[in-house]
This record gives C-alpha cells, sequence and structure tokens, in this order.
C-alpha cells in the first residue's frame, strides 16, 4: 500500500482508539484491508466487483464515535469485507460509493454485467 496514491485509509479502533494492526485503505481503483503485525496479510476488493454498501452503527460505537462500513462484492475471496470500528462511518461509505460508481463509468460497466458474471460462477457450482 506505500507505493498507492490511497484517498482515505484508517485502523480498526478499539473504544475509540487506533489500538490494532488491521488498517483498512481506499484508492481510486481498491478497497485494501491488512491485518496483522509480524505476519501481514492484505485483502484488496477492486471496486467494480463491489455490489452493495451498508453501514451498521452500534450504541457502543456510536458512544465512541465509530461504525463499521459493510462491502458485499462479486470477488471470490473476499466476497464480504467489513470495515470495523472506523472513525466518519457515514462519510467513508458515501467516499466508498463515490468511488464506486466512478469507477463502473469509467469501466464502462453495467448491474447487468456484473450479475450476469455471478450468476455463470453460481451455475457452475451448481452443475
Amino acid at each position: 500500500m506505500d507505493s498507492i496514491k490511497l484517498v482515505w485509509k484508517d485502523r480498526q479502533r478499539i473504544l475509540g482508539m487506533p489500538l490494532t494492526f488491521t488498517i483498512f485503505a481506499l484508492s481510486e481503483d481498491r478497497i485494501f484491508c491488512e491485518k496483522g503485525l509480524l505476519n501481514t496479510i492484505q485483502e484488496e476488493i477492486l471496486l467494480y466487483r463491489v455490489l452493495d454498501i451498508s453501514l451498521r452503527i452500534s450504541l457502543l460505537q456510536r458512544i465512541c464515535g465509530v461504525g463499521s462500513v459493510i462491502i458485499k462484492s462479486s470477488d471470490q475471496t473476499t466476497p464480504v469485507l467489513e470495515l470495523k470500528n472506523i472513525k466518519k462511518p457515514r462519510q467513508v461509505k458515501e467516499l466508498i460509493h463515490q468511488y464506486v460508481e466512478n469507477m463502473k463509468k469509467s469501466s464502462k460497466m453495467r448491474v447487468g454485467e456484473i450479475l450476469d458474471g455471478i450468476n455463470d460462477e453460481q451455475q457452475c457450482f451448481h452443475e
């Protein structure tokens, strides 16, 4: 992630403080999640694969000033990515939405093309 131009970056928080080793980031074309201190795992989702973005803020999260953004995608390895306990979750959700829409427009992708790909994959599993 060091050489990639990031639009947004935050850590997963505990009681509103960035004490974890989980980092979330957004670039113009991907969403990243990096976990770990010594051994790290990095997951990424291409923005044109995002199918749905939702927001969840529990009472404790509201008290701590954080929330979670849940991203559902057509990605094989990461079908659901939860950006858990991040600051300003509403703004982050809208930012991701804007970049997803821009990526889909620039790629000239339609929702039907994405859903066709999912249906093709599901048919392979049922055969």
